[in-house]
């Protein structure tokens, strides 16, 4: 699309009326049938979708359709959406799709195991690469609705690239370039929490494709067991470092003492059984667990006594 960019100003000619000619931009009317059109498609289907793969329940509101360059829309998401970059053989070579961090951050919450009315607004901020692997699996089943409506050829599934931080770069982009695509937001909803999820797409894809109703998913069990255990893996994958810490016994030292403190000098523990030092486990921050100070060998180890928090408590910290 960068050569019929070029072609249009060797001619003169306005890149969106070269683009309106040759089927590549439609006009006002035509963008906002079809925005509505899969807008509906969402949010009739997407809520069943969700609650039969996951057991959770969502909301899918139709928002806007915007047309405008690719680049342009994709800029106009803004830092607080994962993003991707997808395909769909026989349909389309280069779209994107993203969701809301703050939906990505809820839902993980949800399925830690928090009930839905104490799900919160989040503070956005980026996400974390067990939170963007998350969105890799919702960005797949919003791939799957449209992958039903527009009723591709041959029977193929959306391609979808690891999904980044908006702020990240497409790899599309030049590829992108000078095409004219359609924005189409929506929002979703769960608990308490609202966010959005967009579309990216080419308009001389869209304005070639049928939208059509998706058949209702079979195998809706499976496929909830399936969702759970691909974020139980994800989970026991990722690594977490952990930091122990023994207290100090309470001194009263000057600073001109510490300051002079070299190394061998000698400042003991707390406790007052030396075989029984107490070590204070954590991982990013949270306090997991009380331990006991040993040795094996030549080296020094911490045996697990307690937990100081739950199971629940220490995921969902990890998580976010």
């Amino acid at each position: 699309m960068a050569i019929a960019a070029d072609h249009s100003s060797s001619l003169g000619m306005e890149p969106s009326l070269l683009a309106k000619l040759t089927g590549g931009l439609g006009d006002s009317k035509t963008v906002t049938k079809i925005g509505n059109e899969i807008g509906q498609v969402y949010g009739t289907f997407l809520p069943d979708v969700f609650h039969s793969q996951t057991g959770i329940t969502i909301e899918v509101d139709y928002e806007a359709c915007e047309s405008g360059l690719m680049t342009d829309l994709i800029a106009k998401l803004g830092k607080d959406y994962a993003v991707a970059d997808c395909s769909l053989r026989n349909w389309c070579n280069n779209f994107m799709l993203g969701v809301g961090n703050a939906f990505v951050m809820a839902l993980m919450e949800r399925m830690l195991g928090a009930a839905p009315d104490t799900i919160m607004e989040p503070e956005v901020r980026a996400l974390s690469a067990i939170e963007l692997d998350l969105a890799a699996l919702i960005l797949d089943r919003i791939a799957g609705v449209l992958r039903s409506a527009v009723n591709a050829p041959g029977g193929f599934e959306v391609t979808i690239e690891p999904p980044f931080n908006a702020t990240g770069k497409s790899t599309y982009e030049e590829a992108m370039f000078g095409q004219f695509g359609m924005l189409i937001r929506s929002t979703i909803t769960i608990g308490k929490v609202t966010s959005e999820f967009a579309l990216i797409i080419p308009q001389r894809t869209l304005l070639k494709t049928k939208i059509v109703t998706p058949k209702p998913s079979a195998g809706a069990l499976k496929k909830q067991e399936e969702w759970m255990e691909m974020i139980s893996e994800q989970v026991k994958r990722s690594q977490v470092t952990l930091e122990a810490k023994i207290r100090l016994q309470t001194l009263t030292l000057t600073l001109k003492t510490i300051s002079r403190l070299v190394e061998g000098d000698v400042i003991p523990f707390r406790d007052a059984k030396q075989d029984d030092i107490c070590v204070e486990v954590s991982a990013n921050g949270a306090k997991m667990y009380n331990c006991e100070f040993g040795r094996a060998g030549d080296r020094y180890t911490v045996r697990v006594k307690n937990n100081v928090s739950t199971d629940d408590e220490i995921l969902r910290h990890l998580m976010g």
